[in-house]
């Protein structure tokens, strides 16, 4: 398929990310807490208030990073007030929120996290690196050789984290197949997958596991990805166009309780969250036969092993959670041909994931068929630019792409299907 690149990006100077504590002024940390910064010029900041995050702002200072921390705390008093406001008083109530848990580990429930990967072992470094940093206290961790065309990555993991992180190997391409194969291995209670391309926040893990704790009925939490860098046009442009947040207020959803602004609701999965951040339930995913092997990356399906394992979560009586406090940055691809590529890709993943829910139970149908109309708009609004932003046309070419690959994407789902990729765990 020969995605036509878009050059209409206006060229901008990269733009430092950085992390910030309303209640620690002077302080920046970089994404991942990977250690201390001193950031000048222009900058993006994720903005908490003792912890919890409440958005992202941007501001720009010469005098240094003393004036840029204040440019962005101004910022943030103004552009946050109300979030501010709402955590303060969350504040006054006590310590409710799950992300403020911290648990003991007595109490504390193993999380087994997933990280599939493939020929990219310096990002994996990173990614593994950021994970060994969290101060959850009982956690195990995966990584998921797919396909490897050489044991670079089985080497990195071996000698460096020996003992840290267990390696395996899944010798047949597909992102559903590498989960379900982690999924297979898990010794914990809750298992957690992120992506190679990532950092998670120290506390992501104590986030999830907290918010499984605020309810039995919760089968899946999902969480924050906000950018890790911002240096290309291609991730400022992303950016700019919502990114992958999924906003900063905890939000749940189930069938006993549907949300009455959604009409299309459960099929609008992409709206609970994304595969970079998502955790289940262990006994719950393996219930449901883990991800369908003919969606997700690798395969003709390209996508929606995630979205379709949401909407399996929902309809099998789970309530699904958003929990804002479980962060975790992600890189963005770095080039216009890559953005474009992945905005079908995600186009292709929303069609493969209904032509899977259709299958798995046919009598889906009417109601897939009455709210499809209002998925391809919903698709076509997600990448429009807001407003009179210089890349609308950028954002209309990712548009299309992403409704072409949505047309495109039942095919996808049926050749994974019939070139003999399973349903489920093997």
């Amino acid at each position: 398929m020969n995605h036509a690149p878009a050059r209409s990006l206006r060229v901008r100077p990269p733009v430092t990310v950085v992390d910030i504590d309303l209640a620690r002024p002077g302080e920046f940390r970089l994404p991942g807490d990977r250690g201390p910064a001193r950031p000048q010029g222009r900058a993006r900041a994720l903005v908490r208030l003792r912890g919890r995050p409440l958005g992202m702002v941007s501001a720009g200072d010469t005098s240094g990073p003393e004036g840029l921390w204040r440019a962005l705390a101004d910022t943030a008093h103004l552009e946050l007030a109300g979030q501010l406001a709402d955590h303060r008083a969350m504040d006054a109530t006590g310590p409710s929120d799950p992300t403020v848990r911290h648990p003991t580990s007595r109490r504390a429930p193993v999380i087994s996290v997933v990280v599939a990967t493939r020929d990219r072992p310096e990002k994996l470094r990173h990614c593994l690196r950021s994970l060994l940093r969290s101060t959850y206290p009982a956690y195990e961790i995966i990584v998921v050789d797919n396909a490897p065309s050489h044991r670079t990555t089985e080497v990195l993991v071996r000698s460096e984290f020996p003992g840290r992180v267990h390696y395996v190997r899944e010798p047949v391409a597909g992102l559903a197949r590498a989960h379900n194969l982690g999924l297979g291995r898990a010794r914990g209670s809750i298992v957690a997958f992120t992506d190679d391309d990532t950092l998670v926040d120290p506390g992501w893990l104590s986030a999830l596991a907290g918010t499984f704790a605020h309810d039995p009925r919760i089968g899946c939490v999902t969480g924050l990805i906000v950018p890790a860098e911002l240096e290309t046009e291609a991730q400022t442009a992303l950016e700019l166009q919502g990114g992958f947040a999924k906003g900063y207020v905890p939000r749940t959803w189930s069938l006993s309780d549907p949300p009455p602004t959604d009409p299309l609701f459960p099929f609008t999965a992409g709206r609970f969250g994304s595969g970079a951040n998502m955790a289940f339930r262990t006994a719950a995913l393996r219930a449901l036969g883990g991800f369908d092997t003919a969606t997700g990356a690798g395969t003709p399906g390209r996508g929606g092993d995630d979205l379709l394992a949401f909407f399996e979560i929902l309809t099998a009586g789970h309530t699904l959670a958003y929990q804002p406090g479980a962060i975790v940055w992600h890189c963005h691809r770095r080039t216009t041909d890559a953005v474009a590529a992945q905005a079908f890709g995600y186009g292709v993943g929303l069609g493969a994931y209904l032509a899977g829910a259709l299958l798995r139970n046919p009598r889906r149908l009417p109601a897939l068929l009455r709210r499809l109309p209002g998925g391809i708009r919903y698709a076509m609004t997600r990448s429009r630019a807001r407003g009179a932003d210089p890349e609308a046309g950028w954002s209309r070419r990712l548009a299309l792409l992403e409704v072409r690959g949505m047309l495109y994407g039942p095919c996808g789902y049926l050749r994974g299907r019939l070139s003999g990729a399973g349903t489920g765990i093997r």
